[in-house]
């Protein structure tokens, strides 16, 4: 009796592993916001590089109307030189007529009229082409200054939806910015909610789980030691695992009922091994040694009533130890089972 008082009093005043309890749980909480983080930097780097492909079609038909508004108003200039040319040629033919006019009447009324009838002839009929060809040239102006007005309308309707597209331009940059911003303290909001179910469900799996040297929290992971739950080179629970693991079970479902259903969680169960290799037996190697035990553990989870879509097994063999080295005390702490409360 004086012997158990003794050892109660050590323990009042041993502090140590309460430090070590709140340093784990500040060290889990900022390993998992960082992973969170990360997850949403890829998320929002997915969504953005969709706008980034709308913009980059956006520009690129921008880029086309500039060319076609470049297009169009080298074709007014053409134009424009084509009906001042013929203006001009216009009023040379318009001088050559009245020159001609002139001479005609001159030879009319002048001495040698009767002489002169085919010269007024071969005059008459160079007025009569110079008519021609200013009536031509008239025609061809007036058609041209259609062209040209048709030509500056569309002109205006290239201007007016280019105008148009750079104002959608603007608005899915706003747009994209705004969505970041959403999405960023949705984020935040998620991250909150899990960590604070995470922090419940740790410390509930705590109380349940106590007083268990082969049972602890490292990280952001719930770890079993792999001789609490199945035999050497084995994937069947044993009884004494199969009692912890319902009370895991009944951990997990009340978590079930509390978190909303909008947080997509998973709890990933990971088997690992030791280093050392596996000869004969049933299985090939660590790979399926510590995947058959997750999925195990998996499987009696499910049996007791823990909805299959809230877990994931995974095999991890020998390749992530806890401990580096072949001595049989981290031999020891490298076989292991982890549960990870985390987003799918």
């Amino acid at each position: 009796m004086a012997l158990g008082r003794g050892r109660r009093l050590r323990r009042e005043v041993d502090y140590w592993p309460g430090f070590v309890d709140a340093l784990s749980t500040l060290l889990l909480a900022i390993m998992f916001l960082l992973s969170v983080f990360v997850i949403a930097q890829f998320l929002l780097s997915r969504d953005l590089s969709g706008r980034d492909t709308v913009l980059d079609r956006l520009n690129s038909q921008i880029a086309e109307l500039n060319q076609l508004l470049a297009l169009e108003r080298s074709n007014s200039t053409d134009f424009q030189d084509q009906i001042s040319a013929l203006q001009a040629s216009l009023a040379g033919a318009e001088t050559e007529r009245t020159r001609l006019q002139a001479a005609l009447d001159g030879t009319r009324s002048g001495p040698g009229a009767g002489d002169a009838g085919s010269q007024i002839g071969t005059l008459q009929a160079q007025v009569d082409s110079e008519r021609q060809v200013s009536a031509q040239a008239r025609t061809q102006i007036d058609l041209l200054n259609q062209q040209l007005s048709a030509l500056r309308q569309q002109i205006a309707a290239l201007e007016d939806a280019l105008g148009a597209s750079e104002s959608r331009d603007r608005e899915s940059q706003t747009q994209i910015a705004d969505l970041g911003r959403r999405l960023n303290v949705a984020l935040a909001q998620r991250v909150q909610e899990l960590a604070r179910y995470r922090s419940d469900f740790f410390g509930r799996l705590r109380e349940i789980l106590a007083d268990r040297d082969n049972i602890r929290i490292v990280g952001d992971r719930f770890v079993f030691q792999s001789e609490v739950l199945f035999s050497s080179g084995a994937d069947v629970l044993q009884p004494a695992g199969r009692d912890e693991m319902e009370k895991l079970a009944e951990a997990i479902i009340q978590l079930n009922r509390e978190i909303p259903s909008d947080i997509n969680w998973i709890i990933r169960v990971d088997g690992h091994t030791d280093n050392v290799p596996i000869t004969g037996g049933r299985f090939a190697d660590n790979w399926q040694l510590s995947t058959a035990r997750a999925a195990a553990v998996v499987r009696f989870l499910v049996g007791a009533g823990v909805p299959a879509n809230r877990l994931a097994a995974t095999g991890f063999g020998e390749f992530q130890p806890l401990v580096a080295g072949d001595t049989p005390e981290a031999r020891a702490r490298n076989r292991r089972i982890e549960l990870k409360l985390t987003e799918r």
